[in-house]
């Protein structure tokens, strides 16, 4: 097997004639990635992408989720617009079949993938949500153009112990005209003394009184879908739906522990961002999430088995802590020589399997009360230091959300937990949804970094 390379957009348009020529099968949405740049995509042309066929079928599936909705909608299918609580509803809404789910928060990539030409930053400004609130705000501006997904049938939005400004931008879009189903999350707390306590998926504990008020939040979103699809969500549908849930959420974890720890690392970083995005809502389809995520799962094993991969053996391991803001910064960290060794994006709770031995209601309680953000910073941290140690990582790198309320202090928290448990170093960045100007900034950050895992492992 041939090591693998880094293609651009145009390496990838010849790419795909060359694919094409010796057999290869696409499915309906498949094709050139360069088409997509008739739809505004415009950052494709400064990314650097995987160059195999799992790649391929990644990257034209992430980019034609509006496709996929607006051809749910003309079979009849309700949409709904799942917000903040990252991985709970869509897996209630994707058990009865004649609904879709998908997260309008999303929109704060449009920004970055759009290089700024969509104006939907510049409709939240006029909005009165300018700059100081978390980037997804872009989501103000999405609703109003109505030119980057269909608007849902039904939205339904987390609100209590999560992003303060996401619950302020759900409010401005509620006084537009949008109705809301609100349903709230508690702040998680370990159980006081004598009061009974409950394990949660992650590792967390929480008093069981939390996960019975969860549950019967939950309740009633689940009445609102039964409505809206005109059907029950039985039990039954609700357990194989979860079931669904967790080979997904199985298959990705298996990609992350090989493309975290196999040496030379297997898959770029950001192709592995695009993967662990798909656990989230399945990019509008769950069937097809499965297998886009089962073919570079395939990819990643092969090139195991050949001994090869997209970075130096013994790269430096760094373990990165959010979304980036500009894909072009995943490109950039492993152009200085560096690869990842773990992730976390704010939603771990949607990669940890579902409990399928409870009442599947408690079950889905369990997971969303296992959300990194409504719970202390010290446990996300904890949590990170766990991985980090599981996948070797040797350094922190945090990038930090500008304007959102949710993380102004949490990446110092995290950044001292993991210095003091771990003993490694840590580096902060910020990083816009266009970051060209930044480059060189950034570029000496990520150079000094793995210059300090060299000095740690020079001195043993």
């Amino acid at each position: 097997m041939r090591p693998p390379r880094r293609l651009s957009l145009a390496e990838w348009d010849a790419r795909h004639d060359e694919l094409r020529d010796a057999g290869l099968v696409e499915p309906a949405y498949g094709g050139r990635l360069s088409r997509h740049l008739a739809d505004g995509d415009l950052r494709l042309l400064r990314l650097s992408f995987d160059g195999s066929p799992a790649a391929l079928r990644l990257w034209n599936f992430l980019l034609t989720e509006e496709d996929r909705l607006a051809e749910a909608r003309g079979q009849g299918k309700k949409l709904v617009g799942a917000m903040k609580d990252l991985g709970t509803v869509p897996v209630l809404a994707y058990s009865l079949p004649n609904l879709a789910a998908f997260y309008p928060d999303g929109a704060w990539w449009i920004p970055c993938m759009m290089e700024m030409s969509a104006g939907v930053l510049e409709i939240a400004d006029r909005l009165g949500v300018p700059e100081s609130f978390c980037p997804v705000r872009a989501m103000l501006g999405a609703f109003v153009t109505r030119a980057h997904f269909p608007i849902p049938d039904l939205l339904v939005c987390s609100v209590g112990a999560v992003c303060d400004d996401f619950s302020a931008i759900a409010q401005r879009l509620s006084s537009m005209g949008h109705p809301l189903l609100w349903w709230e999350m508690p702040h998680r707390r370990a159980p006081e003394p004598g009061e009974e306590g409950v394990t949660l998926p992650g590792g967390f504990t929480a008093p069981r009184s939390l996960v019975e008020f969860v549950a019967g939040e939950l309740a009633r979103v689940r009445a609102a879908l039964e409505q809206l699809a005109g059907a029950p969500l039985t039990d039954a549908l609700l357990g194989e739906g979860i079931r669904m849930a967790n080979r997904v959420r199985a298959t990705l974890s298996k990609l992350r522990r090989w493309a975290y720890t196999a040496d030379p690392c297997p898959m770029p970083a950001l192709e592995m961002l695009i993967c662990e995005m798909l656990a989230i809502h399945y990019c509008s389809d769950r069937a097809e999430a499965l297998t886009v995520l089962s073919e570079m799962l395939g990819e990643v094993e092969r090139r195991m088995a050949a001994g090869v991969g997209v970075s130096p053996r013994d790269a430096a391991r760094i373990y990165w802590v959010n979304p980036v803001a500009d894909l072009r910064v995943m490109n950039l960290l492993e152009a200085c020589g560096a690869r990842l060794a773990g992730t976390e994006y704010l939603f771990s709770h949607a990669l940890d399997a579902i409990p399928e031995d409870l009442p599947p209601m408690e079950a889905l309680a369990r997971v969303a009360l296992s959300d990194p953000m409504v719970g202390p910073a010290r446990d996300r941290a904890e949590r990170i230091a766990r991985e980090m140690a599981a996948f070797g990582a040797e350094a922190l790198l945090v990038s930090r959300i500008p304007g959102a309320s949710h993380c102004a202090l949490e990446g110092e928290v995290i950044a001292d937990y993991v210095r003091e448990r771990l003993g490694v170093p840590v580096q902060e960045i910020e990083v816009p949804p266009v970051a060209d100007a930044l480059a060189p900034a950034l570029r000496t950050r990520f150079e000094a970094l793995i210059e300090a895992i060299g000095e740690r492992r020079r001195l043993g």
